[in-house]
C-alpha cells in the first residue's frame, strides 16, 4: 500500500524555538533602524537622544506585553505562552540599549557625572534597579537555569512585577514636565498586575 501523503500544514509548521527566534529578530529591527538613522543623520538634530527615549519606550512596551501573556491565557484562553520568553528578552535588549546610550552618549562613561546624576535624579535609580532585575531574569531564562533553580526559578521570576512597578516610576518622573503618556502606560500596567488578584473564571469560593 502507498504510504499516506504527509500533512502539508505539519511539514511547514515552525517549531516553537524557530517562532521565538523569528519574533525576537523581527522586533529588534526597529532598533537597527533607529541606530542606522542616528548614525546617518536622518533622525534630526539630536538623533541619539531620540534613540535613548525610543529604546526606553520599547523596553517598557515589551515588558508590559510579556506580562499580558498569562492573563490572556487565564481569562480568554488565548495561549501565547511560547512568546513570553522572547518578549521578555526584547524588553531586556531594548532596556540594555537604553542604558548603554545613557552611559556612552549622554555621559561618555564619565563616572563622576554619572554618580552626580544618580545623587540628584532619583528616576535613574529606579530605572537602574529595574534594568538589573531584567538582566537577572534574562540570564536565567534558559531551560538549563529552569532545571537548576527548580522551584526557586518561579519565585525569582516574580521579580518581573517589581521591575514593572519600578519602570512605571522611572518613566513617570523622568521628565521635568508632566506628560500623560507615562501615566497611561502606568494605568495599563496597574490593570495587568491587578489581574493577578482576580479569581480565575469558573473557580468557586468555599
Amino acid at each position: 500500500m502507498p504510504s499516506p501523503t504527509p500533512d502539508r500544514s505539519r511539514r511547514f509548521r515552525l517549531s516553537p524555538l524557530t517562532r521565538q527566534v523569528l519574533l525576537y529578530v523581527l522586533f529588534m529591527l526597529p532598533a537597527v533602524s533607529y541606530l542606522a538613522g542616528a548614525f546617518s543623520g536622518d533622525l534630526g538634530p539630536n538623533p541619539f537622544k531620540t534613540c535613548l527615549h525610543e529604546f526606553g519606550r520599547y523596553a517598557f512596551r515589551f515588558l508590559l506585553v510579556s506580562l499580558m501573556i498569562s492573563p490572556l491565557k487565564r481569562f480568554l484562553k488565548i495561549d501565547l505562552m511560547v512568546y513570553r520568553r522572547p518578549l521578555g528578552l526584547l524588553a531586556f535588549s531594548y532596556a540594555a540599549l537604553h542604558v548603554t546610550l545613557y552611559f556612552w552618549w549622554a555621559r561618555g562613561f564619565d563616572i563622576q557625572r554619572i554618580w552626580k546624576d544618580f545623587l540628584t535624579r532619583p528616576f535613574l535609580t529606579f530605572g537602574l534597579i529595574a534594568f538589573s532585575i531584567l538582566a537577572v531574569l534574562a540570564a536565567t531564562s534558559t531551560r538549563k537555569s529552569i532545571i537548576q533553580l527548580g522551584k526557586k526559578w518561579a519565585r525569582l521570576h516574580r521579580l518581573v512585577y517589581v521591575a514593572m512597578v519600578l519602570a512605571c516610576i522611572h518613566y513617570a518622573i523622568a521628565f521635568k514636565q508632566w506628560y500623560i503618556e507615562p501615566f497611561v502606560y502606568a494605568a495599563v500596567a496597574a490593570c495587568v498586575l491587578g489581574l493577578r488578584f482576580v479569581p480565575k473564571p469558573g473557580l468557586k469560593k468555599n
